[in-house]
């Protein structure tokens, strides 16, 4: 039985909320942000970490509707239908510290992180802990910057995030950061902030920053039709905030985006940002 499948009455309602009618006002675009987020987070867990394109094909070419999977196609690890990823989860914590705090609290954060992904948790699978390494696991799946995070946080250091780890965490983690401070002086200071805690490495920091920015764009403007090209004036400006010396590799690559935005998306994904 689907949890939720294109015909549920929940999903329709989801789609209401998010639809560019409901979201008429700046602030119902920050809560449409977080709950769009949320949703399609959960929506793709049950085919999350699908790296074999004709095994992928092949699965998506059975049916039509993809979101919420039953059962679950996850190579990696097998959880409820409608439960979050590693990313989805993270978003989540996030979310609870800011509204439990009123804003950013590091400190309180980290601990929440911790709680939530450490020892005795969902998250908590032998196969972290020298257990057989077979996949896929029943559960939830650790990734990299969280394990480098739950390290540094047991062995109380003060950075606690990874300083290797330069995946898309550091996207997906901020958006209840960018919805809350959007149209705020402290939106980049306060996801820099959110990002280094778990990601603690200038690559990561950028594309948050990156992602931050172009949220920032639709929730205070709603659909807007040259966000990139707006982001890119951004990245430009010699007087922007948080300036990084990776904001001209990151131009470049918008550039490159829009070069390719036509194109087919799995081509693009494979072929021209592989490894990206």
């Amino acid at each position: 039985m689907k949890v939720l499948g294109k015909s549920s009455p929940l999903l329709q309602s989801v789609r209401l909320v998010l639809s560019p009618e409901s979201m008429a006002t700046v602030a119902e675009r920050r809560i449409g942000a977080v709950i769009g987020s949320l949703v399609a987070d959960a929506a793709v867990q049950p085919i999350h970490w699908n790296y074999n394109k004709e095994k992928l094909t092949a699965l998506l070419s059975t049916r039509s509707d993809w979101e919420f999977w039953e059962p679950s196609q996850n190579p990696f690890y097998v959880q409820k239908t409608g439960k979050q990823t590693c990313y989805g989860d993270q978003n989540f914590v996030v979310l609870k510290s800011l509204v439990e705090n009123s804003g950013i609290n590091s400190d309180h954060l980290k601990k929440s992180l911790y709680e939530y992904f450490g020892a005795g948790t969902t998250y908590d699978n032998p196969i972290w802990s020298g257990g057989p390494k077979t996949i896929p696991i029943t559960g939830c799946w650790r990734n990299g910057s969280i394990r480098d995070f739950l390290k540094n946080y047991e062995e109380k250091k003060q950075e606690t995030g990874s300083e290797s780890d330069e995946q898309v965490d550091c996207v997906l983690r901020i958006i209840p950061v960018a919805a809350l401070y959007a149209g705020h002086p402290q939106l980049l200071d306060k996801v820099e902030e959110v990002v280094r805690l778990t990601q603690n490495n200038d690559v990561a920091v950028a594309f948050g920053l990156l992602a931050a920015r172009l949220l920032e764009i639709y929730i205070l403007n709603g659909p807007t039709a040259d966000a990139i090209g707006q982001l890119r004036a951004k990245l430009t400006d010699p007087k922007r905030s948080s300036p990084s010396d990776l904001d001209t590799a990151l131009v470049s690559h918008l550039q490159k985006v829009l070069q390719v935005k036509d194109k087919p998306h799995v081509d693009v994904a494979c072929n021209v940002f592989k490894n990206n």
